[in-house]
C-alpha cells in the first residue's frame, strides 16, 4: 500500500516517540451536539451547512451544495482563522462539521472539537499512541478522520483501537481493541457509520497478515461482526462472518501451503455504507508478499486482494465481489474512494459504484450484484493490462507482467494512476474529479527467494533500486512517454476526460458554486489550496497555506457565510516537486477560508540550517554495504 516510488515518505525514525504537546487547550463543555443518525445522514444534502460524514453524504460524493463562493467572487477568498495543532507529523484528516462544531483528527490519532466560526478549540483528546507504533506502517502516523454518530465521536487509533468519545466534552465512552497489539497492524483510515454500527478496517499490507473489517455496535462498542478479506488456515475457521465465503470461494483461489504471514488485502482507506441495499462496500489493498509466485505458487486470483467486496451491513455476510487486479503483484491497491451514484448508461438507469484504483482503469460497477458495467483507462500509458474484457470483467494482462523470471517495467507503477487521495462527484456537472498520474511506472525486479521477518517490509522483490545485484543499470529509454500529473474531470457515462488541469495535487472537493478545490504540497514543507472551474478546469484561485495540504478540503456554513476548510501539514505520502529551499518543519494546522476573511497565516518557516559537510572517505565496499543496509532497513520511511 505504499503510495509511490518517487513519492515523499516523511516518517522520521528519530521522532518515533516524539508525540509532543504545545499548550493544549483544556477540556471545556462545548455546545450539545445534535443527534446524527441514519435518517439525518440520508438527508445530508438538505443541510449543506454541515459535513456530517466522511464523504459529505451517504454516497461519498465529497460535494457541497453551498454556492456562495463562485468563480466570480473567489478572488475575495481569504483565511478566516487557523488552529495550530501540537504535532508536525503528516495531516490527512477530513474534518466533520455538525451544527457549528468541527471534529477533526491529527497525527498520532488525536482529536479536536473546534468552534466552526472562531476556530477556538473546545476540547482535545489524546489517546496516547505509543511512539513505537509508528514503525508499523510505511507512511507516517497519519489519521484520515473521525466519524460523528449517536452523540459520539469515533476515532481509530494508529495502534489499532477504536474509541468512542462523548461529542460534548471528548470524554471516552468505550474502547475496542480491533487488532492484535503484537502484530504489525495500524489504523490510519476514518471509521464509517450506518445501520447502528461503526465500521473500521486496518493497514499493514507490507508486513504480512490478513486484512479485515470489523463492525461494532455504535452505542456499546460490542463487536457485531468481522469479515476477513484473505484466507486463514483452512483447517481452522475464524468464527467470523467471512467463514462461509472463505470455504466456498476464496480458498480455491490461493495455492501452496498455508502461511500465516501471507495475505494482504488490507482495508486501510475506503468503506462505504449503502442504505439502498443495506450493504457495506470495502475496498481492499495489495497482496503480501507482492509477487504472486511467492504468495500463491505463481497462480490463482487470490481473492479478495485488490477488490471491491460487498457484505450485508447488519450481519457481515458476503453478497458479491469484483476483483480489479486478479493475482495482483504490483502494489495496485484498490483502496481509492468509492463513489455511489444513479447514472443512465446506454439508456438504462443504473445504481453504480464508481472506482478509480491505482491500476489505471475507471470502473463502473453495478451495486446490485457487482457486475461490471464498463471499465476504461482514465490515464494514458497503462501497460500492465491492455484492456478489461467486458464479457468476463477480467483484465487482459501483459506478458511477463508477473515478473517471475526477469525484470519488467509496467505502468502504472506502485504509485498508481491514482491512490488514496479523496475524489469528488458533482451531481450538477455529472463529472468525477480526481488527481491523476499518467505514464507513471515502476521496474519490478524479481528475487530468487523470499523470507518473512516480522517488522520488516520484505516484499519479495528488489525494492527502492533500479537494478538487481546481478544486472547492469538499465539505460534510459528516450522514447518512453514522460510522466504527467494533473487534476482530471472524468465523465463516468462516456468514460472520457472532460478536461485536465496540469500540476501535482492531492484530494478534491466539488461545490455547487461551480468550483473544484484541491490541496497541494511543494518543496517538501510548503503547500497551497487551489480552485478550478468545475465545468472547464480553468484555475481561478490559489493561496499558499503555507503548510502542505495532502488531503481534500470540505465546506460548511455558519451564520450565512460559506467556509472552505482544510487540514495542512507535511508528512505522509505526498506528490511533490523537488525542493528549491529546504525549510524547518512546522506544526500542522486546521485552516478555514471565507469571503473577505481577515486572518493572517504564519509566515513561511525559516530555511533549514546548512548541510553538514562530510569530509571522510570510505572504501567502495563499505559504501555498497551502507547502501544495501539503507535499502533494507531505512528506505521505506526515508
Amino acid at each position: 500500500m505504499k503510495t509511490a516510488t518517487g513519492l515523499a515518505l516523511f516518517t522520521v525514525a528519530a521522532a518515533l516517540g516524539a508525540c509532543g504537546t504545545r499548550n493544549p487547550p483544556q477540556p471545556a463543555a462545548g455546545p450539545e451536539p445534535a443527534a446524527v443518525d441514519d435518517a439525518r445522514i440520508a438527508q445530508a444534502a438538505a443541510e449543506p451547512q454541515n459535513w456530517l460524514v466522511h464523504g459529505g453524504n451517504q454516497q461519498a460524493h465529497r460535494y457541497s451544495g453551498l454556492d456562495q463562493i463562485t468563480p466570480e467572487n473567489i478572488s475575495r477568498l481569504k483565511p478566516a482563522w487557523f488552529l495550530e495543532f501540537d504535532t508536525y507529523r503528516g495531516q490527512e484528516a477530513t474534518p466533520i462539521v455538525v451544527d457549528g462544531v468541527i471534529y477533526v483528527t491529527t497525527a498520532w490519532s488525536k482529536v479536536y472539537a473546534v468552534d466552526a466560526k472562531s476556530g477556538k478549540a473546545l476540547w482535545q483528546y489524546d489517546p496516547k499512541v505509543p511512539g513505537p507504533a509508528a514503525a508499523k506502517n510505511c507512511c507516517d502516523v497519519v489519521s484520515r478522520g473521525a466519524a460523528v454518530y449517536h452523540g459520539k465521536v469515533y476515532v481509530g487509533t494508529y495502534d489499532g483501537r477504536l474509541i468512542a468519545l462523548d461529542a460534548a466534552d471528548g470524554q471516552p465512552v468505550w474502547t475496542a481493541q480491533t487488532v492484535d497489539p503484537e502484530a504489525m497492524y495500524t489504523i490510519s483510515g476514518a471509521p464509517r457509520v450506518g445501520a447502528g454500527l461503526v465500521f473500521i478496517g486496518n493497514g499493514g499490507g507490507e508486513f504480512g497478515g490478513r486484512g479485515y473489517v470489523s463492525a461494532y455496535d455504535a452505542d456499546t462498542g460490542k463487536l457485531a461482526w468481522r469479515f476477513y478479506t484473505t484466507p486463514g488456515d483452512p483447517a481452522k475457521p475464524d468464527g467470523a462472518a467471512s467463514d462461509e465465503v472463505m470455504a466456498s470461494k476464496v480458498q480455491a483461489t490461493w495455492f501452496g501451503p498455508h502461511d500465516p504471514a501471507r495475505g494482504g488485502g488490507m482495508v486501510w482507506n475506503s468503506i462505504v455504507f449503502d442504505p439502498d441495499f443495506d450493504q457495506v462496500y470495502m475496498a481492499t489493498g495489495n497482496g503480501f508478499p507482492w509477487p504472486r509466485h511467492f504468495r500463491s505458487a505463481g497462480k490463482g486470483d487470490n481473492l479478495f486482494i485488490s477488490s471491491v467486496v460487498a457484505v450485508d451491513a447488519k450481519t457481515g455476510k458476503y453478497k458479491w465481489h469484483y476483483q480489479e487486479s486478479p493475482g495482483e503483484s504490483w502494489d495496485h491497491d484498490s483502496v481509492a474512494d468509492m463513489i455511489l451514484a444513479d447514472l443512465t448508461i446506454n439508456g438504462e438507469a443504473r445504481k453504480v459504484l464508481m472506482h478509480t484504483p491505482k491500476n489505471g482503469f475507471f470502473y463502473n460497477i453495478d451495486r446490485r450484484d457487482g457486475k461490471l458495467i464498463s471499465a476504461e483507462p482514465f490515464v494514458p500509458g497503462v501497460t500492465w493490462a491492455s484492456r478489461i474484457d467486458p464479457a468476463t470483467g477480467r483484465p487482459v494482462v501483459a506478458p511477463n507482467a508477473y515478473y517471475t523470471d526477469k525484470p519488467v517495467r509496467l505502468s502504472p507503477g506502485e504509485g498508481g494512476a491514482h491512490s488514496w487521495q479523496p475524489t469528488a462527484f458533482s451531481p450538477k456537472t455529472r463529472l468525477m474529479y480526481l488527481q491523476a498520474n499518467a505514464n507513471s511506472s515502476s521496474r519490478y525486479i524479481p528475487r530468487k527467494e523470499f523470507r518473512y521477518v516480522k517488522g520488516m517490509d520484505y516484499l519479495g522483490l528488489y525494492h527502492f533500486v533500479q537494478h538487481g545485484p546481478d544486472e547492469a543499470p538499465p539505460k534510459p529509454d528516450p522514447s518512453a512517454p514522460k510522466p504527467e500529473t494533473y487534476l482530471l474531470a472524468w465523465d463516468p457515462v462516456t468514460q472520457k476526460a472532460a478536461w485536465k488541469s496540469p500540476g501535482a495535487g492531492a484530494g478534491v472537493l466539488a461545490t455547487a458554486g461551480n468550483l473544484v478545490f484541491q490541496g497541494h504540497s511543494r518543496d517538501v514543507q510548503m503547500g497551497s489550496l487551489s480552485a478550478h472551474r468545475a465545468d472547464t478546469g480553468e484555475q481561478v484561485w490559489s493561496f499558499e497555506t503555507p503548510n502542505a495540504v495532502i488531503t481534500g478540503p470540505v465546506s460548511y456554513a455558519v451564520d450565512g457565510e460559506q467556509y472552505i476548510l482544510a487540514t495542512s501539514g507535511a508528512g505522509g505520502g505526498a506528490i511533490i516537486a523537488s525542493p528549491q529551499v529546504m525549510r524547518q518543519r512546522q506544526m500542522g494546522r486546521l485552516v478555514a477560508f471565507k469571503l473577505d476573511g481577515a486572518a493572517q497565516l504564519p509566515a513561511d518557516p525559516a530555511p533549514a540550517g546548512p548541510m553538514v559537510q562530510v569530509t571522510q572517505t570510505f572504501a567502495a565496499a563499505d559504501v555498497e554495504r551502507g547502501k544495501a543496509l539503507w535499502v533494507e532497513f531505512c528506505a521505506r520511511c526515508h
